[in-house]
């Protein structure tokens, strides 16, 4: 019975040594991921510094010091009261992007590098600022930014830290001068809707002007063409009369000429002749003519008495 508990007190030991050599060596195996960089010390000194992959450490020697974000980070800083050369006092409130490119340097270089970085920011826009007038402040952000990224740059650099990118994200004036500048802004705004209002009113006379000189243009032009029209309507209507009298006047001569070839066609002498011309004599005396003369061959033809024959009437 004795000699049972020692085996299971012996194993119970076994398994527990077994347990805790695995706990040893879990501890031993290090899995750096992507975007990070441990620091690693033996004996409290500087040993060396890891990156991706799997490392291994030696045991109650070696330990990880510190464990470093390589991402690009962002400090969004409270605003910090800076007076302008001018003696104006605002309230600017910045924004600093920055990365770390030495994870030895970060981890020994300064104690707090976030609040290192927050005081070196204020100091530097103290600096900046107080060589700028108010209105160069409010119109120089990005010179601003520019100085403000460069100073740092060279600043953090011993702490193993990079400065990408510095913003201004928010200035902010006295009151009094936040007044006029919203008065300036309204009467600016005011000013720019009368110019609108102005150049509106200006292009919609024109186009009302253009409309009616166009409308005119159009009448005229009508009026032109309906007169032309008009004149040719008249024209066409003289030209037909003219073709018509013409037409007319070539038919009676038609007729005329007919009438003198069906007579000489039919063998008519001069005795015959001269009873037409008789004919023609009495026609016209039929009209309001109140004398007649008929030539002397014809009083001869026709047995006449007297050579001359006097009608008359009322």
């Amino acid at each position: 019975m004795d000699g049972m508990v020692t085996f299971i007190s012996g194993f119970m030991v076994v398994i527990l040594i077994l347990i805790f050599a695995l706990i040893i060596l879990s501890s031993c195996i290090k899995i750096v991921p992507q975007a990070q960089a441990l620091v690693v010390e033996r004996l409290g000194a500087y040993l060396d510094t890891w990156s991706v992959g799997v490392h291994f450490k030696l045991p109650f020697v070696d330990r990880v010091a510190k464990r470093v974000n390589l991402k690009e980070q962002v400090a969004d800083f409270p605003p910090q009261p800076v007076i302008t050369k001018d003696n104006v006092t605002m309230r600017i409130d910045t924004v600093v992007f920055f990365q770390i490119t030495d994870p030895k340097l970060f981890a020994y270089g300064v104690e707090n590098p976030i609040m290192a970085i927050e005081n070196l920011t204020a100091t530097t826009l103290r600096n900046i600022i107080g060589d700028l007038e108010l209105d160069q402040t409010l119109t120089s952000r990005e010179t601003i930014n520019a100085k403000m990224r460069a100073s740092l740059d060279v600043a953090t650099d011993p702490w193993g830290i990079k400065v990408n990118r510095v913003e201004l994200k928010n200035i902010i004036p006295p009151a009094a001068i936040q007044d006029a500048m919203e008065k300036q802004m309204k009467a600016e705004r005011e000013r720019r809707e009368a110019i609108l209002k102005a150049e509106g009113e200006k292009k919609s006379t024109i186009l009302v002007a253009e409309g009616k000189k166009e409308s005119a243009i159009l009448d005229a032009e009508a009026e032109k063409q309906a007169a032309i029209l008009r004149a040719e309507a008249e024209k066409e209507k003289k030209i037909k009369e003219a073709e018509g009298q013409a037409e007319a006047i070539l038919k009676v001569q038609q007729a005329q000429a007919d009438g003198i070839r069906f007579i000489k066609e039919a063998g008519a002498d001069q005795a015959v002749l001269q009873l037409k011309s008789l004919e023609a004599f009495a026609a016209a005396a039929d009209g309001k003519a109140t004398k007649i003369i008929i030539p002397s061959d014809i009083q001869g033809i026709a047995g006449l008495a007297k050579a001359l024959t006097e009608v008359a009437s009322e």
